[in-house]
């Protein structure tokens, strides 16, 4: 009996409920892993992730406004994240998104919302800042622009929500975690605004 063959229906299920795909795409994800549940979750976010990619140009004009207020109401904020259409917008999965994604804000404090939001000013001072550091820590200057650009990176995944590990599973990024979830619900989602208010903070 072949691999195919040997594909069983709890094995179906479990990867259902692991990746959110659908039971045909399941299915052939596993017959093509040879089995391996984890190769096949792997091979159905890469999928997932393509057909997001497709979805680039579309409008997203429906959705929710989402609010977290965390235990003693000193921190709370609030997310707008948009779908396609009002029916994705009641959906189960999305309205969870915007809530973990409300809870990253609050736990997390991100700047901007992904680093094309951030103002070329502030790029250009982090790289002269770090240009100094590796001046002071004798770096051959040919290594500078190397050790930049992964400094810039490491800065990037603290202030820019997209980039920022997600507080609940730090090995995927909140991005990865919106293209899951776009790739579930069949519909490009796009986080439009946020803002973190924590008590007794100054605001510029």
């Amino acid at each position: 009996m072949s691999d195919r063959e040997r594909i069983s229906a709890k094995q179906v299920k479990e990867l259902r409920e692991k990746s959110g795909a659908g039971m045909m795409d399941c299915k052939r994800a596993l017959e093509d892993a040879e089995g391996d549940t984890e190769k096949a979750v792997r091979m159905l976010r890469e999928k997932g992730l393509a057909r997001v990619k497709q979805r680039d140009d579309r409008e997203v004009e429906q959705g929710v406004i989402e609010s977290y207020l965390h235990i003693g109401r000193q921190i709370g904020a609030l997310v707008e994240l948009n779908c396609e259409t009002d029916f994705v917008a009641r959906n189960e999965e999305f309205l969870e998104l915007a809530h973990l994604v409300a809870l990253q804000i609050a736990a997390c404090n991100p700047l901007y919302l992904d680093r094309e939001s951030v103002p070329g000013e502030v790029t250009d001072s982090k790289k002269d800042i770090y240009r100094e550091l590796c001046v002071a820590d004798g770096r051959p200057e040919k290594e500078h622009d190397r050790v930049i650009d992964g400094m810039l990176d490491k800065y990037y995944q603290e202030v820019c929500l997209l980039e920022q590990p997600f507080v609940k599973d730090p090995s995927e990024s909140v991005g990865e975690l919106l293209a899951q979830t776009s790739a579930k619900v069949g519909e490009k989602l796009a986080i439009r605004r946020f803002s973190r208010f924590q008590v007794g903070e100054k605001r510029e």
